[in-house]
């Protein structure tokens, strides 16, 4: 574990064990993740039958998917990882225990404008923020358009949508700008849109918040917002009062410079994406700093990034890390998880293309 007074590298970190894939921290200290694999595009969850190997193997053409253009958020459910893409207005679904690929809201009813956040229920049902249309879109775990909530009467630039596992609620961070009063947490009953509260308002002070980014519920119901104009995580209770903050801006282990989005994992530690910083920080339910994974990287490669953006983790301790600039996804998985448990696992007789 890292302590939160060291400083970040400038150039490239090396997190390399002596064989096999990264693990973090570096040794000698003791592994907490290692790297599992990156989502690109489509051909990294669907295998070849043999008629598409043995003609590449006649024509001598290369094994070809459909790419990610500018992934933005991730989103994981049951194995099932949903990456919204701001560039082709849709969410590209890896199927990974099933060997699928397939896409989301590329046509009416359901059709998506710029997908910015993402997340999933218990259920498996995926909700999207919209920020071209501000509204909420819905819809089943295999794409199926259910209903929306919001309008352009109720948000000023939306950012980010967080559910809770039973569906009941969704909260929704309105970004607001630089000429918006409304940079604040609207919370709605997800069956009826009724608006149920807000949380926040524009300010610095305890519970105010500057450009909102994104929204995590980690254990007790507790309700982490990044508060990236503030360069801090806020925390407030299930009822919306406020309860404490962590972070501050600076370039020292524990601080922000950029911070995008926020996930907690199943034990309530929180995961905050930055950007500038080009990591993810963990930090534990009450704000302590507890190790980093990532740096800048114009090379690219495992824990490497210019512009990552999403963050997620499923019920298993897996993390999934989005990087723009590099259009991917990183998997992290729990040193003590091994390869062939969990979620990811493919499913026998897994279809091929």
């Amino acid at each position: 574990m890292l302590a939160g007074c060291a400083q970040l590298p400038d150039g490239e970190q090396a997190a390399q064990a002596p064989q096999g894939p990264p693990v973090f921290p570096s040794p000698p200290d003791e592994p907490r993740f290692i790297y599992e694999r990156t989502l690109t595009n489509s051909s990294d969850v669907e295998t070849d039958n043999q008629d598409d190997a043995f003609k590449r193997l006649i024509t001598g053409t290369a094994r070809s998917g459909y790419f990610m253009s500018k992934p933005y958020a991730v989103a994981v459910h049951r194995g099932r990882v949903f990456v919204s893409d701001t560039a082709d207005r849709n969410v590209k679904v890896f199927d990974i225990p099933n060997g699928k690929f397939f896409t989301i809201g590329d046509e009416d009813p359901g059709q998506l404008a710029k997908p910015l956040g993402l997340d999933v229920d218990r259920a498996g049902r995926l909700y999207v923020a919209d920020a071209t249309l501000k509204m909420i879109m819905i819809y089943d775990r295999d794409g199926k358009f259910l209903r929306k909530i919001g309008g352009k009467e109720l948000f000023d630039r939306i950012s980010s949508v967080t559910v809770d596992p039973a569906g009941r609620q969704i909260y929704v961070v309105d970004i607001g700008g630089v000429k918006s009063e409304n940079h604040r947490v609207r919370v709605f009953e997800t069956a009826t849109g009724r608006h149920v509260m807000d949380i926040g308002k524009r300010g610095d002070g305890p519970g105010e918040f500057n450009l909102p980014r994104d929204m995590a519920i980690g254990n007790e119901g507790r309700l982490y917002v990044v508060d990236g104009g503030n360069f801090r995580v806020q925390v407030f209770n299930a009822d919306g009062t406020y309860r404490d903050s962590f972070g501050s801006v600076g370039r020292q282990l524990g601080n922000f410079a950029r911070p995008k989005e926020v996930a907690a994992d199943p034990e309530g530690n929180i995961y905050v994406a930055d950007a500038a910083f080009g990591n993810f920080q963990i930090f534990n339910p009450d704000g302590e700093l507890l190790m980093f994974i990532g740096s800048r990287s114009e090379q690219g490669g495992p824990a490497k990034y210019i512009l990552p953006s999403g963050i997620a983790i499923d019920q298993d301790g897996r993390v999934f890390f989005v990087d723009q600039w590099f259009a991917k996804v990183d998997v992290f998985r729990p040193y003590g998880l091994a390869a062939d448990q969990g979620f990811l696992v493919r499913q026998a007789g897994a279809r091929t293309k």
